[in-house]
């Protein structure tokens, strides 16, 4: 049974000034990679408050995860779509570990792999107790798709609170936004384990990428 969230008294908004600034200065840490894991044998101990990132394999999660950290390669961008079938671990400072789940939705590996997997994501999801939020990721030009309906149900399934972030904004005609946000915003309404609030970003231009920091900023805040 999921259990209700709890309340935060006067909250700050993500876009308040001293949020943007707690976010810049996060992600203003060092961040390198610590780990890969693809089983649950090998996680690595739970240690910092962890986020993990999820999407579609063609949902721009490793450019987002770059752009976040100001660093160009620290998350590996493949021309293979779904090749990575590992969780990979970032840390940034002693603060935060930052997550790369595998892309979904296509994978360059036999179906008993891809079965394997999820099983594994899944079990990831539900057992990580400093697991603070899943910040899944949706291109901003289509939407919501099946698999990411089918994401959203194992989220809601394992109680593990999510926020979603549409990728590739600067790709999206400027007339189409506010229906765009609004038609995820109605999708998510009856979620229960869904956090509220649609990001807007693009890797590319930089949209959003303050506010997306702030966020995270004021989620660790919120969880001290």
């Amino acid at each position: 049974m999921l259990t209700a969230r709890p309340m935060i008294e006067a909250p700050q908004r993500a876009d308040d000034p001293d949020m943007i600034e707690a976010g810049r200065l996060l992600f203003a840490r060092e961040c390198g990679f610590r780990y890969a894991a693809g089983t649950i044998e090998r996680l690595p101990p739970p240690g910092p408050p962890e986020i993990a990132f999820a999407g579609r394999s063609n949902s721009g999660k490793s450019s987002l995860i770059n752009a976040l950290t100001g660093r160009n390669s620290l998350a590996r961008t493949s021309r293979t779509p779904g090749r990575t079938q590992e969780l990979i671990f970032f840390a940034l400072g002693d603060e935060l570990m930052l997550v790369d789940m595998p892309g979904y939705g296509y994978a360059a590996a036999p179906v008993e792999t891809v079965r394997a997997w999820s099983d594994f994501a899944r079990d990831y999801l539900r057992g990580r107790r400093n697991l603070y939020r899943v910040y899944l990721l949706a291109d901003a030009r289509h939407g919501l798709k099946a698999a990411d309906l089918a994401m959203l149900d194992m989220l809601d399934k394992t109680a593990v609170s999510y926020q979603l972030v549409l990728t590739k904004g600067d790709e999206l005609k400027a007339k189409d936004v506010a229906a765009r946000i609004a038609g995820v915003e109605t999708a998510l309404a009856r979620r229960p384990a869904a956090y509220p609030g649609v990001i807007l970003t693009s890797s590319h231009s930089g949209t959003g990428l303050a506010e997306l920091r702030a966020a995270i900023a004021r989620l660790l805040a919120e969880r001290r």
